[in-house]
């Protein structure tokens, strides 16, 4: 099985968002955007956190069995 090379291809969603005009949204839009943005800024660190921790028991239990 190949192991995938450099990043997948995602959805644009994020340009989307940084591309768009924000003078038309008012104080508490522009708050509330941010909040929804922290949250979904925790939940993607929170999986690459759990992604992290797979990887490196992964590493760690293979190297072992490569040791002996």
């Amino acid at each position: 099985m190949e192991e995938d090379v450099g990043p997948r291809q995602t959805s644009d969603v994020a340009s989307q968002l940084a591309a768009e005009d924000l003078s038309r949204l008012s104080q508490f839009e522009l708050d509330d955007r941010i909040r929804l943005l922290q949250v979904e800024i925790a939940r993607v660190e929170q999986h690459r956190l759990r992604y992290s921790s797979q990887r490196n028991a992964a590493e760690a239990l293979f190297s072992k069995k490569n040791e002996g």
